[in-house]
């Protein structure tokens, strides 16, 4: 009993063995494809200043060209510190006609002139820098392209440099994708990529702009067992249509297969 039990252990082991052994290798002929996705660089456009949201006639998803209007905040402190200037350089028209009259009938000193003038220009400046600022309380596109994202909303207080909105420029999405040691001098800036996601049609073509320097550890959310645990580099690509792609986008990225390695394969 204990023969034929061994016996056949023998047997189920041998058949495991034929089994390791006849699986199918991997198919070096096909390109090597890597996980990535798609990313942007975003254009925040905010408030110099301080102030609360009064008129905002975007929204997300709109078209918007160079100079449309996207958002204003109240000017009330910024007018009556225009009034406040506008008064201070008449003062100092006045003063410095007083000084110019003085001196023509010798009542008065030549410093009394130069000191008046300056005080005039100072106050030219203080109405020029007044009038900036109110003017920039309205705020337009600095860029073409759509309206990714409202933060502040009408009535909300924006603190100074704090994006209102956020505008994506159709040439900033950019493909971002890890590759390994092994695969590195296949990278060179310039060279073309093709990329495939679900519902983004065929033939999309991506040139490599950025590979990284330095290593790192692959970030948790790639991709799979086979490829945890490694050594890998950044790679950035800039693809030739970038309508057909979305932010946040998981897509496929090939490359060109290396003719050693169609040989390699082709001779197996």
């Amino acid at each position: 009993m204990i023969r034929r039990t061994a016996v056949a252990l023998g047997l189920a082991l041998a058949g495991v063995v034929v089994v390791v052994f006849t699986l199918p290798g991997r198919d070096h002929s096909k390109p090597p494809a890597f996980q990535g996705w798609i990313e942007a660089n975003l254009i925040f456009v905010g408030p110099d200043e301080t102030g609360r949201v009064e008129t905002l006639p975007v929204r997300e998803g709109d078209w918007v060209k160079v100079s449309d209007p996207l958002f204003s905040v109240d000017a009330d402190l910024q007018r009556a510190d225009m009034q406040m200037q506008e008064a201070a350089l008449e003062n100092a028209k006045v003063a410095y006609n007083r000084a110019v009259t003085l001196l023509k009938s010798n009542a008065g000193p030549q410093k009394n002139v130069d000191d008046a003038e300056m005080a005039l220009r100072t106050a030219e400046a203080h109405v020029n820098s007044s009038q900036t600022r109110l003017s920039r309380r309205k705020v337009a596109s600095p860029v073409e392209g759509t309206i990714e994202q409202v933060y502040y909303r009408v009535g909300e207080l924006v603190p100074a440099g704090r994006p209102v909105v956020a505008v994506l420029p159709p040439g900033n999405l950019k493909v971002r994708f890890y590759v390994g040691e092994a695969h590195l001098p296949a990278m060179k800036i310039g060279e073309s990529v093709s990329i495939e996601c679900d519902g983004c049609g065929n033939d999309i073509v991506a040139k490599i702009s950025f590979i990284a320097r330095s290593s790192e550890f692959t970030p948790p959310v790639i991709y799979s067992l086979e490829e945890r645990h490694k050594l890998v580099y950044l790679i950035e690509a800039l693809p030739d249509e970038p309508q057909r792609l979305r932010v946040g986008q998981p897509v496929t990225v090939t490359l060109a297969a290396p003719s050693s390695q169609v040989v390699q394969g082709a001779s197996r």
